[in-house]
């Protein structure tokens, strides 16, 4: 890779900074991350809610979250912005967020190989160790080299 097509160091607050598309629609919100991982906010919000009677939310805010916390792990992995597309996403529900909760998605980029990288996280509504949500996943890189 040629000094010109070197990745630019990746900040995952400028991306969320736009709050467009589908993220920005469900109020996305950047919490922190590292080299490899992302955490992200999905604040509760009535219109999210799945069954009303319940106030429980509905489980495609938090897939959506799941899937952009593990997609911004792969490009700190990466050290920029590289096209890539969700390969699978298995995302595990334990239990439902708890009414009135702001749900927390940790995303981690564990490996990546020459075109897919593989992800997985978790989400909680507070506590990291009463999880709602498992992740596991890969993304496919839109070229042969990431």
């Amino acid at each position: 890779m040629s000094d010109a097509a070197a990745p630019r160091a990746f900040d995952p607050r400028i991306l969320l900074a736009g709050r467009g598309g589908h993220g920005g629609r469900l109020g996305l919100g950047y919490q922190a991350h590292g080299d490899d991982w992302a955490e992200l906010l999905l604040p509760y919000r009535p219109e999210l809610v799945g069954n009303v009677e319940t106030g429980v939310l509905a489980s495609g805010p938090v897939l959506t979250l799941m899937d952009m916390a593990t997609s911004l792990a792969v490009w700190l992995k990466l050290g920029g912005f590289r096209p890539h597309a969700t390969l699978d996403l298995r995302i595990d529900y334990l239990r439902p967020a708890k009414p009135d909760a702001t749900v927390i998605g940790r995303g981690e980029c564990y490996r990546l190989t020459r075109s897919v990288a593989f992800v997985r996280g978790q989400a909680h509504d507070g506590d990291p160790d009463d999880p709602l949500a498992h992740v596991a996943g890969t993304f496919m890189a839109a070229e042969a080299y990431w």
